[in-house]
């Protein structure tokens, strides 16, 4: 188990990843942060609530410090490149945070919106996030920036990385739900897994007065709003939220805009999305309780196509998984990725061990995907065969490469018995 422990510098504050044998791993308890793992079954129900309340402060502290130590600089926000309504929401919260600091933040993601939740929030309540492909990315002066935060991301699902990196933008904060996914380096870290969205994380750095909420502040309303929906979005409707969920939407409750809320999650499915879901339909095969399909060529566009698939075959009776993939092309970079989403309502199965176990880890040591409850996510680049190809004779027959080779692999775990490989 990997935890991040403070070191006090003069004049600085700084977070890293230390090794399990740390000496001084004992400190993170009182300064920083929780451990990785999730609480034990009687900690959880006897005294989660008094350690949240123990460490919350000095969590928040920690990050108040930092931000004094950054006033007046710029910085960016970096989203993953398909940012959902938790990176979302949490980004403009953390803008907000930073403006009573006197730091600007830009708000960026590398991909696109093409969920209509996501481009409803975004159009409904002026959310200010960019969108910046790696041409834009490329022409923009970044020494403008003087560090920048990943939020409900720790770099791993983000294009723009690399040119930050190249840049040297130093990362300032991390701020997370997901589990540890590499060795970070930031001046602070906050990583909770056992916490169900990023959403909560920030909404009770509200509550410690990082950010006071007026209602008659249109802007404070409507990041509420969004926070609000980052929540429910991904505590599935609040059915897998716990107690510290339940606390932080009892909170925002008292600011947020529910008809506009309302507006953002009655926003229709397009045509495009519609077909995906129709092909996912077609193209299912069902063992075991598991649906999997494979949905062919989408447009980067309609990338989000792939979970509300996922979403819809999960409802089918005596299916408890669905796991549904298609390959995306984006024509701006010439690029073909495969991308996949994973539904579950089975308690017992772990979307974030599964599909690492089915897909492993690129040449350094990455995994290809994870998850959290109930859903996960996987992408995998395609390397030398990536590229659109006009001839729809090898475009047929690059599918049905990538088509059996995951099912081959998801079909090893749905299917320990069956060896899908003949043994010589």
């Amino acid at each position: 188990m990997q935890l991040n422990s403070l070191n006090k510098l003069p004049g600085t504050l700084q977070l890293t990843t230390p090794s399990t044998d740390d000496p001084q791993i004992v400190q993170i308890e009182s300064l920083a942060n929780e451990p990785s793992s999730a609480p034990s079954v009687s900690e959880s129900n006897n005294h989660i609530g008094q350690r949240n309340n123990c460490l919350l402060p000095s969590k928040t502290e920690v990050l108040r410090q930092i931000l004094e130590q950054h006033q007046h600089e710029r910085q960016l926000v970096i989203l993953q490149d398909f940012p959902d309504p938790d990176a979302l929401s949490c980004a403009w919260a953390y803008q907000l945070i930073a403006q009573q600091y006197d730091i600007q933040c830009d708000i960026v993601y590398a991909g696109t919106l093409s969920h209509q939740e996501n481009i409803a929030l975004v159009k409904l309540t002026g959310l200010p996030a960019q969108r910046w492909t790696s041409q834009i990315a490329k022409s923009k002066d970044l020494s403008v920036y003087k560090g920048c935060a990943l939020i409900d991301n720790q770099g791993t699902t983000s294009q723009l990385m690399s040119l930050v990196q190249e840049a040297g933008i130093p990362i300032t904060v991390v701020i997370d739900h997901h589990s540890l996914q590499g060795d970070l380096k930031s001046e602070f870290i906050d990583l909770r897994p056992q916490v169900r969205a990023t959403a909560t994380i920030f909404t009770q750095y509200l509550q410690a007065g990082l950010l006071v909420l007026d209602s008659s502040v249109n802007q404070h309303i409507k990041c509420a709003t969004a926070l609000m929906h980052g929540l429910r979005s991904d505590t599935n409707r609040l059915m897998q939220a716990q107690e510290e969920d339940f606390q932080a939407a009892g909170y925002l409750s008292r600011f947020y805009d529910s008809q506009l809320l309302n507006a953002v999650l009655q926003a229709n499915r397009s045509k495009r999305v519609m077909d995906v879901i129709e092909r996912s339909l077609k193209n299912r095969i069902v063992q075991n309780n598991f649906s999997i399909a494979g949905v062919g060529y989408l447009r980067y566009d309609d990338r989000d196509a792939i979970p509300q698939a996922a979403d819809f075959l999960v409802t089918e009776e005596n299916v408890h998984t669905a796991v549904v993939y298609g390959i995306v092309h984006d024509e701006d970079e010439e690029l073909e990725v495969v991308i996949g989403s994973l539904r579950t309502t089975k308690l017992t199965l772990d979307p974030d061990e599964f599909i690492k176990e089915a897909f492993g880890q690129d040449s350094q040591g990455r995994f290809f995907g994870g998850g959290r409850t109930g859903a996960g996510g996987f992408e995998i680049p395609m390397g030398f065969l990536s590229g659109f190809n006009e001839n729809p004779g090898y475009a047929k027959m690059k599918w049905e490469v990538f088509d059996g080779q995951i099912k081959q692999k998801l079909l090893r775990l749905v299917n320990p018995q069956d060896n899908p490989i003949p043994s010589e």
